[in-house]
């Protein structure tokens, strides 16, 4: 730490004060009278520290003042300087100053560890948080819920650190606090991210032997616990406990249900539950309609997810892109390539601009089955709304509508339509109104041949 010396120190004091230093004595240094003069009252050089914005210039304004005769600090300076430190990340001068109040005997006040446990939860220090806990145990200064909470918080955000959480817990009432609703919650939700869902289990029946009340969050909490060990089944039947409880369900108990229950198979009792949520008092939202909508998707069931699509509107839900992006890629990977089609149109009259995912499925699925002109009228349809095709999307096509050219032909064709040079990563923004044209012409020129 670079250290002024008394004299800038003095001399920025009382500047700050607003005082006229006298003249110095031609044979001697600054006098402690002189001193006490420019430092002035324990109030006034609080304020002096709380003005300045070097924490270092603060601290060599403190120990100066300390050091004149008969001056003692307020706890006020202590106070503000510690956390001027503490924010700056001088914590083993906080570390100094915590000495310096026990042994001088100061009453402190839980505020004080409030602030530093966070700042230390900031720094990304655990440990002294976790230390700082227990000195405020040592200046007689009781914790209170907020700081037992605070400080399992910080420490379960570490995976190395659960065990010492799991220890100040279990003696939160040797120091006068017990733990409460959120106390469990937090640990609950630690134990169960860390996969020992026996602890976080337990830990909630003991909140019963303890008087205290599961809330919606605790039942969630295993819910989503018992989820991630494939226990769906559990975690159902804990929403059932939970609704003959009379607690309602929040919207993130139903979607981590919902999408256990489809990445199970389990669509059947993913809908039912769906249709229950209203009725059990929590209107269904997009999420839940588009997590049951993709898992009758995957399993090729697109049937029924049009149909869960279309129960949307009555329950007071719109569809959006990501619904019917997940609709017509499932029709089209089973062929239904009309019911795709138009349910592509019913997005765009939506006001929804056709996804090049959506477009590509499509026209793929036509090509696939020789179906070029409906492929094409895909293709028409995405230029026309100003999106860019995919690289895949074109050389899926060109090859369909050029199939009577030989294929040195074909080459000069797409280069001439598309007048840029296709590369592996090209999405052919500049050739969209050439091969529209293109492409028009062609289809043209087919149906008069047919004619």
């Amino acid at each position: 730490m670079h250290l002024r010396s008394p004299k800038t120190v003095i001399t920025t004091v009382a500047r700050s004060l607003n005082l006229t230093l006298p003249p110095k004595p031609p044979s001697s240094s600054f006098h402690s009278s002189q001193n006490q003069q420019v430092i002035g009252s324990p109030a006034r050089v609080q304020k002096l520290i709380a003005s300045q914005s070097d924490p270092l210039l603060a601290k060599e304004i403190f120990d100066f003042a300390g050091r004149q005769p008969h001056f003692r600090h307020s706890y006020a300076s202590y106070f503000t300087l510690i956390l001027k430190l503490g924010r700056s990340n001088y914590f083993s001068l906080v570390d100094d100053l915590l000495l310096r109040l026990k042994s001088n005997s100061y009453s402190v006040s839980p505020a004080l560890f409030t602030h530093l446990i966070k700042i230390y939860g900031e720094a990304n220090l655990p440990h002294k948080a976790l230390r700082t806990f227990y000195t405020m145990i040592q200046f007689d200064c009781n914790p209170s819920m907020k700081h037992l909470n605070r400080i399992l918080q910080i420490l379960v955000s570490h995976r190395n650190f659960l065990r010492p959480a799991f220890d100040v817990f279990k003696d939160a009432h040797r120091h006068g606090v017990m733990p409460n609703t959120q106390s469990y919650n937090i640990l609950m939700r630690a134990f169960c991210l860390n996969g020992d869902l026996s602890i976080a289990y337990h830990l909630f029946n003991k909140m019963f032997q303890r008087d205290l009340v599961p809330d919606v969050e605790s039942y969630r909490i295993l819910m989503q616990g018992l989820c991630r060990k494939g226990q769906v089944n559990t975690a159902v039947d804990f929403l059932e406990d939970m609704l003959n409880k009379g607690f309602i369900p929040d919207s993130l108990s139903y979607t981590s249900l919902l999408n256990s229950l489809c990445r199970k198979k389990q669509l059947r009792e993913a809908y039912k539950l769906l249709c229950r949520m209203k009725v059990k008092g929590c209107n269904p939202d997009i999420v839940h309609y588009n997590t049951v909508i993709l898992g009758f998707c995957r399993e090729g069931r697109s049937v029924d997810a049009c149909k869960v699509l279309e129960d949307m509107a009555s329950n007071g839900c719109l569809p959006n892109l990501v619904s019917y992006r997940t609709l017509v890629s499932g029709l089209c990977d089973q062929g239904m390539l009309d019911e795709a089609k138009n349910y592509m149109e019913v997005m765009i009259s939506k006001g929804f601009s056709p996804h090049f995912s959506v477009i590509h499925a499509l026209v793929k699925g036509f090509c696939n089955v020789g179906r070029i002109e409906e492929a094409c009228g895909v293709m028409e349809e995405m230029l026309r709304h100003g999106e860019v095709p995919h690289r895949d999307t074109w050389l899926t096509i060109v090859p369909g509508i050029c199939e009577e050219f030989e294929l040195v032909r074909m080459e000069k064709v797409v280069k001439e339509a598309m007048k840029v040079e296709i590369k592996p990563d090209t999405r052919i923004v500049e050739a969209g109104i050439d091969l529209e044209n293109y492409l028009i012409k062609k289809i043209r020129a087919k149906n008069s041949r047919r004619a």
